[in-house]
């Protein structure tokens, strides 16, 4: 039973005749989440679209109070098809909490490999602003080009943070939010790079240390410390906070 005939049927349930009646508390729970269920059907179903010579994965919330454009580490290749479907970095950290956003009024933008990510800053602004974007691992070595569209805001999660620092000059750098784990075991992102990219951004730039989660397998990818495993709200729920704070 899809979402939104679980709603009609709790509704066809709520005017029945009930021998026993609802107590003050159980009106209020019931409400509650008939209200949730209510509201998950008013987000828009995920799609593919064709955005700067490449596809993205689009997901938007009833109401949006803001986007990100959501660049994946590795190769950066999703394989996405215009069905929607794609075949590759599933277990990505951005790639796989990017409906989690939805939740905190956030539509977001997962973008291919061959999408200019410039260009998506000027589509996404036709959907929901301010637009943030958020790069991870790699992928933040796509950030430097992109920052000429004037993003209203960046955030880096266990990035390449020295490559991006030589490739873009201070004054195209918008608000920054540098999110890295103080266990990050990935040779291309130590945590030691964080102080020396925070100091350079002439304050234009913050930290958030995450500590605890998971650590498993290659250190440079998503199942370990690098990739945020096991803190995957904690992660989204930060980025969100981010994107609706005021400069």
């Amino acid at each position: 039973m899809d979402i939104h005939h679980t709603v009609v049927y709790i509704l066809k349930l709520k005017i029945q005749p009930s021998p026993v009646p609802m107590t003050p508390a159980t009106q209020l729970r019931f409400f509650a989440v008939l209200a949730l269920l209510a509201a998950s059907t008013t987000a828009h179903a995920e799609e593919a679209v064709s955005v700067g010579g490449g596809l993205a994965l689009l997901n938007k919330p009833a109401a949006a109070t803001g986007s990100v454009i959501l660049i994946p580490g590795g190769d950066g290749i999703l394989g996405i098809d215009p069905s929607g479907a794609f075949s590759s970095l599933k277990g990505n950290q951005l790639v796989r909490t990017r409906k989690e956003y939805l939740k905190h009024g956030v539509a977001t933008l997962t973008v291919d490999k061959g999408v200019d990510v410039a260009q998506a800053v000027t589509y996404m602004r036709s959907v929901a602003s301010p637009v943030v974007i958020v790069a991870t691992s790699r992928g933040s070595l796509r950030v430097p080009a992109a920052l000429k569209a004037k993003p209203d805001g960046l955030v880096l999660t266990a990035a390449f943070l020295s490559e991006v620092q030589s490739k873009t000059a201070v004054s195209a750098l918008p608000r920054t939010l540098v999110v890295h784990h103080r266990q990050d075991g990935c040779h291309h992102t130590p945590p030691t790079a964080v102080a020396p990219f925070v100091a350079w951004s002439k304050g234009k730039a913050t930290a958030l240390w995450m500590d605890g989660g998971t650590d498993a397998g290659d250190p440079c990818q998503a199942k370990g410390f690098h990739g945020f495993a096991g803190q995957d709200a904690a992660v989204v729920a930060t980025i969100a906070g981010f994107v609706k704070t005021k400069p």
